[in-house]
C-alpha cells in the first residue's frame, strides 16, 4: 500500500486517525525511524510542522530558502539574541538544508558516553550495522581534497602550511552536481537527505504524512500517550488554522530537535526530575573571513569538503574543529558586522571573501552544563545559553587560529566578525586580537548543530531518556534524535543522529511487538 502526503491545503476539517505509531518530525531521527518501522510492517503517521517542498519548489533564493525552510524563517535565536541558530523547518528537516558532511561518531565520545552516562550498549562493535546501512542508503561517500571548491582549497592550504591536520569530508551526496545549493534544498536531488530517501521508503510501505501540521500537545494519561494533538498551519501564512489533527496511536516516537522536542514536551506538561530542555548543546560557531587577490567565489561548490580537528582536544579548555563555510550574500551580510560604507565595499568584493568556521565541542568539562530550552511567559519558545569563561576563552583562542590560517592561505587581510571588526594584514597584526573582547553581543555567533535537552543516561535521577530510547515516566513515547546526546559531538552530528535513530528503532520494535 502505497501511503501519502497531506499538506495544509489538503486537511480542511478536523481529522482523527489511528495508527500503530506517530512520529512527531520528519528530520534525521524521524525519517530513519519511520522506514524501519514501516518495512516492519507498522502503520505509522508522520507528523510535519514544515511544508513539504520538493526540488520543483526550492527557489534557490535566500530569501525564499530561509521563509520557508527554516526554523522562524531563519530568524531563531538565543534569547539574548547572542546565537542564531540555523535549524531545518520542513519535511526532511535539517537534512534538506545542511551542509552534507558526515562523521561517525569520535571514538572518545563513545567512551564518554560509557563512562559518564552509563550508556554502556553504545560502542564501535555495536553501531557498525548502523554505520554501514546509513552510508550505504545515503551514499555516504569522501568528497576528495581536490574537488574542494577554492573556499576549502584556502583551508587547506592554511592548515598544511601551518603543520595541521586537515582531512577530506564525507558528503551524503549521489552523483553530486557540486552547485553550492545544498542550503536552499537540493535543486537535483543530488543530496541524500531524508526527504529523498528514507522518507520515500517509508511512504512507499504505507506511511502518512501530514506537513503543515505543528503539533501542539501529548495528551497523557496512566503512563501512556492517549493522543498527539496537532494543528495545521500553512507555511505561507505561517498563522494556525481552526483545523485540529488528533492523531491515537500505541506507540509515539518525539524526533522534533534538540529545541522544539523538549519545547512540546514542557507544553504537555511532561518535565523528568525537572531535567527536559536543560543540557542544551550548540556547538558555538564563530568565523573569520579573508579578502583574497584572486576570486573564491565561495558561493559555488560543495559548501564543506575539509576539515581540521587539530585543536579539537586543548588542555582544561574548550575544543574546536575547523571547517569551512559557503559564502552566500544574504548569510554573509549578516555575519559581517560592519555598517555602512564598510559593508557596502565588502558585499562588492564578495566573490574575493573566503570564510572559515570554528564550531567549539561545548558540553566536556564539569563547569560547561551547556543551555536550556524553556517556555517563555506566553507559550512561545525561549532559549538560555550562558556564555561562560571557560568559552570565551576558546573563542579568543580559535579567533586567532582562524586569523593564522586565513593568512597563511594567502589572503591580503583577514577579518573578525567582531562588531567593531579587527582587520589584519600581517601576523604581527593578530596582537589586536588578544586584547579583543569576547562572547555574548560582541561577535557574530552562530548554532546549525543542536544537541541535548532530552539526556539520555542510565542514571534515572539525571536524565530525561532511558538507554532504550524511552522517555523515563511513560511507556509509550520514545524520543529519536540529537536530544538524546548527554554532550555535543565535536563533529557534525547528522550521522550520529541517523546512526542512533537505527538502534532506537530496533529498541522500539522490541518493546512493541
Amino acid at each position: 500500500m502505497t501511503g501519502r502526503v497531506f499538506t495544509a491545503k489538503d486537511i480542511t476539517e478536523d481529522r482523527k486517525v489511528d495508527c500503530d505509531v506517530c512520529i512527531i518530525g520528519s528530520g534525521a531521527g524521524g525519517g530513519t525511524v519511520a522506514a524501519n518501522l514501516v518495512a516492519a510492517g507498522n502503520s505509522v503517521v508522520m507528523l510535519e510542522a514544515g511544508p513539504y517542498f520538493t526540488r520543483k519548489e526550492f527557489a534557490l533564493h535566500e530569501e525564499a530558502a530561509f521563509q520557508n525552510l527554516y526554523q522562524e524563517r531563519g530568524t531563531r535565536a538565543t534569547d539574548d539574541q547572542a546565537i542564531t541558530i540555523m535549524q531545518g523547518r520542513n519535511v526532511g528537516g535539517g537534512t534538506t538544508v545542511n551542509w552534507t558532511s558526515c562523521f561517525r561518531v569520535p571514538e572518545k565520545v563513545l567512551a564518554t558516553w560509557r563512562d559518564r552516562f552509563g550508556l554502556s550498549e553504545l560502542t564501535t562493535e555495536r553501531l557498525m550495522p548502523f554505520y554501514q546501512a546509513t552510508e550505504k542508503r545515503l551514499s555516504i561517500k569522501t568528497w576528495p581534497l581536490g574537488w574542494a571548491n577554492a573556499n576549502n582549497q584556502k583551508l587547506i592550504a592554511g592548515a598544511q602550511a601551518m603543520g595541521y591536520e586537515v582531512d577530506p569530508l564525507r558528503r551524503n551526496v549521489r552523483e553530486c552536481l557540486n552547485s553550492g545549493y545544498c542550503g536552499f534544498g537540493c535543486p537535483v536531488d543530488r543530496k541524500q537527505g531524508m526527504l529523498v530517501t528514507t522518507i520515500q521508503d517509508a511512504l512507499k510501505g504505507g506511511m502518512q504524512l501530514f506537513a503543515e501540521a505543528p503539533v501542539q500537545a501529548l495528551v497523557h494519561d496512566q503512563g501512556k500517550i492517549k493522543e498527539v494533538v496537532a494543528q495545521i498551519q500553512p507555511v505561507k501564512s505561517n498563522m494556525p488554522t481552526a483545523t485540529t489533527l488528533r492523531i491515537r496511536p500505541k506507540t509515539v516516537v518525539l524526533s522534533a530537535g534538540a529545541i522544539n522536542g523538549p519545547a512540546l514536551l514542557l507544553k504537555s506538561g511532561l518535565n523528568v526530575n525537572g531535567l527536559v530542555g536543560q543540557g542544551l548543546f550548540l556547538h558555538p560557531v564563530i568565523g573569520m573571513s579573508g579578502l583574497y587577490e584572486e576570486p573564491v567565489n565561495g558561493f559555488y561548490g560543495a559548501p564543506q569538503s575539509a576539515s581540521s580537528h587539530e585543536f579539537i582536544e586543548r588542555k582544561n579548555g574548550i575544543g574546536f574543529f575547523i571547517e569551512s563555510a559557503p559564502i552566500h550574500p544574504a548569510l554573509s551580510s549578516v555575519a559581517f558586522k560592519d555598517f555602512g560604507s564598510p559593508t557596502v565595499e565588502l558585499m562588492s568584493q564578495l566573490s574575493h571573501v573566503g570564510i572559515m568556521l570554528a564550531i567549539h565541542a561545548d558540553g566536556f568539562l564539569d563547569e560547561d552544563q551547556g543551555g536550556e530550552v524553556k517556555l517563555r511567559n506566553d507559550g512561545r519558545i525561549g532559549i538560555a545559553y550562558p556564555i561562560i569563561d571557560k568559552l570565551k576563552e576558546a573563542f579568543k583562542a580559535s579567533h586567532d587560529v582562524l586569523a593564522q590560517l586565513t593568512l597563511k592561505a594567502g589572503a591580503q587581510k583577514a577579518m573578525s566578525f567582531h562588531f567593531d571588526s579587527i582587520h589584519m594584514h600581517s601576523d604581527a597584526e593578530r596582537a589586536q586580537l588578544q586584547t579583543a573582547k569576547y562572547g555574548p553581543l560582541e561577535h557574530a555567533i552562530f548554532s546549525a548543530h543542536q544537541m541535548g535537552g532530552c539526556a539520555m543516561g542510565a542514571n534515572a535521577k539525571r536524565s530525561v531518556v532511558d538507554p532504550d530510547f524511552r522517555y523515563r515516566e511513560l511507556d509509550n513515547l520514545f524520543v529519536a534524535d540529537g536530544s538524546v546526546f548527554p554532550t555535543s559531538l565535536g563533529v557534525n552530528p547528522s550521522q550520529t543522529i541517523y546512526t542512533l535513530a537505527h538502534l532506537a528503532s530496533e529498541k522500539i520494535l522490541s518493546a512493541t511487538l
